[in-house]
C-alpha cells in the first residue's frame, strides 16, 4: 500500500459524475493507475476523450489486487455501487462514490459494518456542495455569522432529462434508487451542512411521475420536508428543465438566517450576470453580490490528505452515512404515501 501519495483505480464510469471526481482527485494531486468498467456505457466516449491516457483493464481485480491503490473512485449504476466499494475496502482501498452511495437500507447497514471493521474511508461525492465554489463561499460566510443563526434552508434542484444520453437503469427506480434517494442526497446534505445539524427528521415527502407516463418507473418530481432540533429545510426535485436554459438546471439554494439570507443561483444567473457561481447575500449591514467563480474546491484536496493521513477533514462517514439513511428515509415516506392514494 502507498503511504507517500494518493494512487487511483476508477471502477465504473456510468455516471457522468466521474468526469468532475477524476478531475479533482488529479488537481489535488492524485495519479490513476488505470480504470475499468463494464461494457460500454454511454459516458465512455466523454471519458476517453477527457482522459485519453489512461489505461483500461480488463478485470477489476487487477486493480483491487494493486497494492499501490490506495483510493477507488466508483460511478457504476447505482445498484451496484454498495458492493463495489464493500469490495474494494475488503481489498484494503479507501473508495469515493458518486451519489447516492447505496439505495437500499440493507446495503447501508452492510456498509457500516465493513467500515467499522476495515477502518477504510467511504466517501459520497455530494456534488451539489464539493463542486461548487458559491457553496463553499457561502458556508463560509454562515459560519462567519454573516446573517445569524440559520433557521431554514430551501433548495431547487431542476435537472435536463437528456434522454439520449441516459442508460435503461435511468429509468428503472429500483436500480437507480428514486429521486429522492439519489439527488435528494444533495439537498439533506447542504441542509444538515448549512444548519449545523448532525442529524435531521423527514416531515413529509412525495414523489411523482407527471412528464414521462411511457417510463413507469421513473419519477420525474420529488420534494420533501425536513425538521431538525436547529432548522426546518425544504427541497424540490425534477427532470423539467426546459431547453432554452443554457445549461442542465438553474439550480438554487437559500438559506434564512434571523439576521439575514443568502441566496445561490450556482450555474445560470437567468437574463442576468453570465457566468456559474453567483452568491447574493442581504444583512443588517449591506446587501452585496459576491462573484464565486474563483473560490477554489477543497473537497478533493482534503481527501487526498484523509487517504494519507486518515482523518476525516473532507467529509466524515457519520454524516455520509446519515445523508444517505435520511435519503432513504425520505424515498420510503413518498413510495409508501403514492401506494396510498
Amino acid at each position: 500500500m502507498n503511504n507517500s501519495e494518493v494512487v487511483i483505480g476508477v471502477i465504473g464510469i456510468d455516471h457522468r459524475h466521474i468526469y468532475g471526481m477524476l478531475s479533482g482527485m488529479l488537481e489535488a494531486g492524485a495519479r490513476c493507475k488505470g480504470w475499468w468498467t463494464e461494457g460500454e456505457p454511454k459516458t465512455l466516449s466523454g471519458f476517453v476523450k477527457r482522459f485519453p491516457d489512461l489505461p483500461r483493464v480488463a478485470d477489476r481485480r487487477e486493480l483491487l489486487d494493486d497494492g499501490d491503490i490506495n483510493l477507488v473512485l466508483i460511478a457504476a449504476p447505482p445498484h451496484q455501487r454498495a458492493d463495489l466499494a464493500i469490495e474494494a475496502m475488503e481489498h484494503g482501498k479507501d473508495v469515493m462514490l458518486d451519489k447516492p452511495g447505496c439505495i437500499s437500507f440493507a446495503e447501508l447497514d452492510r456498509i457500516k459494518a465493513v467500515v467499522e471493521r476495515t477502518g477504510r474511508i467511504w466517501s459520497v461525492n455530494f456534488s451539489e456542495r464539493f463542486e461548487v465554489p458559491s457553496s463553499i463561499k457561502a458556508l463560509e460566510l454562515v459560519r462567519g455569522g454573516e446573517i445569524g443563526k440559520v433557521v431554514q434552508t430551501l433548495a431547487v434542484g431542476p435537472h435536463r432529462l437528456n434522454r439520449h444520453t441516459r442508460p435503461e437503469w435511468f429509468f428503472d427506480r429500483s436500480l437507480y434508487g428514486g429521486i429522492l434517494g439519489d439527488i435528494g442526497t444533495h439537498q439533506i446534505d447542504q441542509f444538515l451542512t448549512f444548519t449545523g445539524s448532525s442529524d435531521a427528521e423527514i416531515v413529509s415527502a412525495s414523489v411523482g411521475n407527471f412528464a414521462n407516463p411511457a417510463d413507469p418507473n421513473f419519477q420525474d418530481f420529488g420534494e420533501m420536508l425536513l425538521r431538525s432540533d436547529k432548522a426546518r429545510g425544504y427541497a424540490r426535485l425534477d427532470w423539467y428543465t426546459p431547453e432554452a436554459l443554457p445549461n442542465w438546471g438553474d439550480g438554487r439554494l437559500l438559506v434564512l438566517g434571523t439576521q439575514g439570507y443568502i441566496e445561490l443561483r450556482k450555474y445560470v444567473d437567468i437574463e442576468g450576470r453570465p457566468g456559474t457561481d453567483h452568491l447574493f447575500m442581504v444583512n443588517n449591514s449591506r446587501s452585496t453580490y459576491i462573484d464565486c467563480s474563483d473560490v477554489p474546491l477543497t473537497y478533493f484536496r482534503d481527501l487526498a490528505a484523509d487517504v494519507l493521513e486518515r482523518t476525516e477533514r473532507s467529509l466524515t462517514f457519520s454524516h455520509a452515512a446519515t445523508v444517505t439513511r435520511l435519503a432513504l428515509e425520505a424515498q420510503q415516506m413518498a413510495e409508501q404515501d403514492l401506494r396510498r392514494e
